[in-house]
């Protein structure tokens, strides 16, 4: 099994009259036996070959003044990955307390972490005292922090007016987003900053998760003009939201390509303003979505007559991968099985509930859209692939009371080790009084 990796796609039903899954294929369903024999399904399984090659590819982001490359944790904050991309240098983006307390329990030094919340921090003089960089993400949380560090160094967040997102759920930038400080707001930013006499060394701005480069470059030239308003900003975070195409023929950012924008634009602001910008960039998606899977089983196949569907119910759903259900995102989806006929399949998860569907309409989530595959049966392998964002850190764990799924690293060699155990049902309701 050493040359297997769980990759859904062109290898996991290839035509043919076989009854037995021949080479790739082979190995594929071994791989995935091998997970269901010994975690049970559904369990989520990394590729940390992937996951080190995704970092590696964002680690040569074009950067003229020097790069940090931060890690939104919020993405898959298990320890498994998260050591990952500790050893490989990385520093971490945090959005809440408790994700900086994750993080420092994963080796993480506290001045490689930065807190950008929503919430108000109960721990900020704590986490500034222990180097944690703050990031104030609104004129509340910027008065917070200077009650509590008069004269220190901090980042602000500011919304620059435009975002991008797949849908309005991705988008985090813009009117009708909540994220960071209003840019018009500005005047008010120095205000508090000359009040409290703190120091703003670096200028935050995230737009959300769309593919548009011409969007992400007309940021970047709105983000660097509130720049020149804050003499003391020495480096520049612009964000994260690196779309990556989970599904054939989905578009994927090209990082290349904005980063020599980038890179124009800083070179630009240095002859204008005369200081060389540090750059910071925060993928979550970026780094683990393609490199995460659930392998799961298929419980049950129903159908609704002749003018229905033909639906394959598994075993795992809502309580593993929510994103086709809050907003009709699309994973790819593969039965492992060979010398079958196709069908047009919709696939749905196991709780009571309609709106458990891994196989809605591109961005909507009502709507029903079949998939090509394999004719299931009951006790099939199925694989459900783009798992590694937004998945195990997004689940509805416990509805139908369904337990927590197991994580499970798969090495380069092949091999599979645990990362987390499969919850216990009196784990589901331990807190319970």
């Amino acid at each position: 099994m050493t040359e297997t990796t769980l990759t859904p796609g062109a290898s996991a039903h290839p035509t043919g009259a076989s009854e037995h899954p021949t080479g790739a294929s082979a190995r594929l369903l071994a791989q995935a036996e091998e997970v269901r024999t010994r975690f049970g399904t559904p369990c989520y399984v990394y590729d940390r070959a992937g996951l080190e090659a995704a970092a590696r590819r964002a680690l040569a982001f074009p950067a003229p003044f020097g790069f940090t490359l931060r890690y939104a944790m919020k993405a898959n904050p298990s320890r498994g990955v998260l050591s990952v991309f500790r050893d490989l240098g990385l520093q971490i983006d945090a959005s809440s307390d408790h994700e900086v307390e994750r993080a420092l329990r994963a080796g993480f030094p506290a001045e490689k972490i930065q807190l950008t919340s929503q919430m108000p921090s109960r721990r900020l003089g704590e986490f500034f005292d222990r180097g944690v960089v703050f990031n104030a993400c609104s004129l509340h949380q910027l008065e917070e922090f200077g009650r509590l560090a008069p004269g220190g160094t901090l980042s602000v967040r500011l919304n620059p007016g435009l975002g991008s997102g797949s849908t309005n759920r991705t988008n985090t930038g813009g009117p009708a987003a909540s994220f960071g400080i209003w840019h018009e707001y500005l005047g008010d930013v120095k205000a508090l900053a000359d009040r409290h006499e703190l120091k703003i060394t670096r200028l935050h701005s995230h737009i959300g998760s769309g593919t548009d480069p011409d969007v992400w470059k007309r940021v970047t030239r709105m983000t660097l003009d509130l720049v020149a308003k804050l003499g003391d900003v020495a480096a520049v975070n612009l964000g994260g939201g690196f779309k990556v195409g989970r599904m054939p023929g989905e578009p994927s950012t090209d990082l290349q390509d904005i980063g020599e924008h980038v890179t124009r634009e800083l070179m630009a602001f240095r002859d204008r303003d005369g200081r060389a910008l540090h750059l910071e960039v925060e993928p979550g998606t970026y780094l683990v979505a393609t490199s995460g899977y659930v392998v799961a089983t298929c419980i049950d196949v129903v159908d609704t007559g002749r003018d229905g569907y033909l639906f394959a119910k598994l075993d795992t759903g809502m309580p593993e991968v929510t994103r086709p259900s809050l907003y009709g995102a699309q994973h790819p989806i593969d039965v492992l099985a060979t010398g079958r006929d196709q069908a047009d399949v919709v696939f749905v998860g196991p709780c009571c509930e309609s709106g458990d569907i891994l196989t809605p309409a591109p961005g909507d989530p009502e709507a029903l859209a079949p998939r090509r595959a394999a004719r299931p049966k009951i006790g099939d392998l199925v694989l459900v692939g783009g798992a590694g964002a937004y998945c195990a850190a997004m689940s509805t764990i416990n509805y139908n009371s369904y337990p927590q799924a197991p994580e499970v690293m798969l090495e380069g060699d092949g091999s599979l080790h645990l990362l987390r155990r499969r919850q216990s049902l009196d784990q589901v309701w331990t807190n319970e009084v």
